[in-house]
C-alpha cells in the first residue's frame, strides 16, 4: 500500500526579509480567530534549535483588505490554543498508529 501524503507548505518573509518555508500542522479557527500551526521545513534534523518546541502558532489578520499571518500576542490565548494543537497532534498521531 503507497502512502499518498503531501505536506502543505507555505512560505513566509520574516520582518528582515528572509524567506522561510513552514509546514502547515493544522488550523482552528474560533471565537478568538483564525490560527494555524506551523512546523518550520529544516533541511537537516540538526538544523532545529529545540526538538521539542518546534511548532509555531500564528493568527491570520487582516491588512490592507490582504490576509497575513501575525504573532499570537496574548500569552494566554496561546496557551490556550497550544493545548488544543497539542491534543489534536496526539490524537491524529494515535489514530496513524492504528
Amino acid at each position: 500500500m503507497q502512502d499518498n501524503f503531501t505536506q502543505d507548505i507555505i512560505t513566509l518573509i520574516d520582518d528582515e526579509g528572509i524567506e522561510r518555508e513552514f509546514e502547515i500542522l493544522d488550523f482552528i479557527e474560533n471565537n478568538k480567530g483564525k490560527f494555524y500551526a506551523l512546523l518550520p521545513n529544516f533541511e537537516l534534523p540538526d538544523d532545529i534549535p529545540n526538538k521539542e518546541d518546534t511548532y509555531f502558532i500564528f493568527q491570520i489578520v487582516e491588512e490592507n483588505g490582504e490576509e497575513q499571518l501575525a504573532e499570537v500576542e496574548d500569552d494566554d490565548v496561546l496557551d490556550e490554543l497550544s493545548e488544543i494543537f497539542e491534543s489534536r497532534f496526539e490524537e491524529n498521531y494515535d489514530h496513524q498508529e492504528d
